[in-house]
């Protein structure tokens, strides 16, 4: 009996352990479940974009840098580097999350910031992302969501500068 108390207790330590470096950047990525990876199209000339994920819930994409993560395993602030026309730029995001979602993103990208702040819908999706760019402010409805067999959003429509934009995604889950 000893015995089998002292194995309930090496697997509940064990699982323990394995809820605390759960990460949430699937969350991050509005998404939830086993995501493996997500890629996505209609980012406005931006191509297809490739996110991928350890089975513990971590983002993998290329030129991350520098991940902060709290207690939780909700990312803090992350920085990415990415080519422009003027050469290499380094973008650093900082998170506010409330209540499981992403409530702002703020991105420094050295001679500038923006603030991105979102809303959500019945369904955990966002339903508007407002925007702040050095003092100017912009409203981007989302409408026409379809939804995968886990429930999350494979497509959907924004309204940004007067042109209506639809993303799409695949998304594949980890067995």
């Amino acid at each position: 009996m000893k015995k089998m108390m002292m194995m309930m207790a090496m697997l509940a330590v064990s699982f323990a352990m394995q809820a605390q470096t759960k990460f949430h950047d699937v969350e991050l990525n509005e998404a939830t479940g086993p995501v493996k990876s997500i890629t996505q199209s209609g980012m406005m000339g931006r191509g297809e974009q490739v996110i991928n994920f350890t089975q513990d819930g971590k983002m993998q994409a290329e030129g991350l840098t520098g991940q902060v993560y709290d207690e939780n395993g909700y990312l803090q602030k992350v920085s990415r580097s990415v080519e422009t026309p003027q050469g290499n730029m380094t973008i650093t995001t900082t998170y506010k999350w409330e209540n499981g979602k992403v409530k702002s993103q703020s991105m420094d990208f050295g001679q500038g910031a923006m603030t991105q702040t979102y809303t959500y819908n019945e369904k955990g999706a966002p339903a508007s992302m407002s925007m702040d760019m050095m003092g100017n402010a912009m409203e981007t409805p989302y409408t026409d969501y379809k939804y995968d067999d886990h429930g999350n959003w494979i497509s959907r429509k924004m309204s940004m500068m007067g042109q209506e934009v639809e993303m799409t995604r695949k998304i594949v889950y980890y067995e």
